[in-house]
C-alpha cells in the first residue's frame, strides 16, 4: 500500500496547467505509476484538504536523446489531472 506522499509526486506548473486551475478548477500532478484513481483522489484530499469530483490518469512516454556518449531515454511517468468541486481551491504558491 503506497502512502499519500508517494502516490503524489509533485505538482506539474505549466502554462496550461495555471490556465486550468483557474478556469476550470482543474490541477495536474506528477504521479506514481502503480497509482490508480481512487488511490489519487485519496491522496491529494489528505494532503491538501480538499474534495475530488473527478480524476484522469495518462503515461506519458519517455522521451530517447542522443549524446556524444550514446542513446539515453527517459522514463514513462504518470500524469493525473484532477478536478475539485467550485467550493475547494488549492494554493500552490
Amino acid at each position: 500500500m503506497l502512502q499519500a506522499t508517494h502516490i503524489i509526486k509533485r505538482p506539474l506548473v505549466t502554462e496550461k496547467g495555471t490556465w486550468e486551475s483557474q478556469a476550470r478548477n482543474r490541477y495536474s500532478f506528477w504521479v506514481d505509476m502503480r497509482a490508480d484513481k481512487a488511490q489519487i483522489k485519496a491522496a491529494i484530499g489528505q494532503i491538501y484538504g480538499v474534495r475530488v469530483k473527478k480524476v484522469r490518469t495518462l503515461i506519458r512516454k519517455g522521451k530517447v536523446y542522443r549524446n556524444r556518449y550514446g542513446y539515453f531515454d527517459t522514463g514513462d511517468w504518470k500524469k493525473a489531472i484532477v478536478e475539485l468541486y467550485p467550493e475547494d481551491k488549492i494554493d500552490l504558491f
